[in-house]
This record gives C-alpha cells, structure tokens and sequence, in this order.
C-alpha cells in the first residue's frame, strides 16, 4: 500500500512541474513590497512589482485589480515573453496610516490557481514632524 502512495506522489509532482505553458514568479519575498514608516511629502507612492516568465510561452497579464480605489495598478501592454522580466506598477495614495492593501493578477500562466495571484503592499504612512524654529531649546549647545 506504500509503494502505491508513493508512486501516485511521484506522478502527481511530475504533473506539476512538467506543466508547459507560461509561469509567472515575482522577485519580492511573498509578494510583498514593504513601504516601511514613510510619509507623504516625502515619497510619492509608487512601486513597482518585477516578475519573471519562467514558462515556455508568452505571459500574458488580462487583469491587474486592486481591493480598494486608493490603489492604483498598472499592467504590461505586450505579452512577456519567455525568460524575460515584466513590471507592475502600484501607486498607493499616501493616506496617512497603515497600509495593508492587495492586488490581485489574472493571467495565463499555469503554475498559479486559475492563473490568479495574490500581491501586497505594506507599511505606515505618518505626517512629517513640524519643526517650530521659534521653540525654545531646553538645553543650550554651549552646555553639552
């Protein structure tokens, strides 16, 4: 009964990877980019997700949606071809907060569910520190 186990295990894997078509990997940890502590006079929101077709055909990107209308995605126009690279781009708006936000990518490609993955953005947006130039010091340079 082992041997049997074993051998459906083996087929059901060389199924997986023997997939022809193309195959969508992003360069991000998880799929995620980190904005970490930023703020919005400082940085102007946009971000770009690079992926590569490490299939046998041309990717090509049909969809690339947000969960929320702060986000806005930009998807490639040509299909990427094989071996080569491809960018999303994402332009959150800053508002100020954290940012936990979700893009969805519908494509062809094979090795994901229904040819939909999942990409995220993340951080904390503050308000930049306003400095009073007329605020006394409590200490005097001359004293340190």
């Amino acid at each position: 009964m082992k041997k049997y186990i074993l051998i459906a295990f083996i087929l059901a894997n060389a199924v997986v990877f023997a997939q022809k078509g193309p195959k969508i990997e992003f360069k991000d940890k998880d799929n995620t980019i980190d904005y970490g502590t930023t703020n919005k006079e400082d940085d102007n929101g946009i971000r770009t997700f690079e992926f590569t077709n490490t299939g046998d055909e041309d990717l090509v990107i049909t969809n690339v949606q947000s969960t929320c209308g702060c986000t806005i995605p930009t998807k490639p126009t040509e299909p990427i071809k094989p071996g080569k690279t491809g960018k999303i781009e994402v332009k959150y708006n800053m508002h100020t907060g954290p940012i936990r936000k979700t893009i969805t990518v519908e494509s062809n490609a094979v090795n994901v569910e229904e040819g939909r993955v999942a990409i995220k953005i993340k951080g904390e947006v503050i308000e930049k520190p306003v400095v009073n130039l007329l605020e006394k010091k409590s200490t005097s340079p001359m004293m340190q």
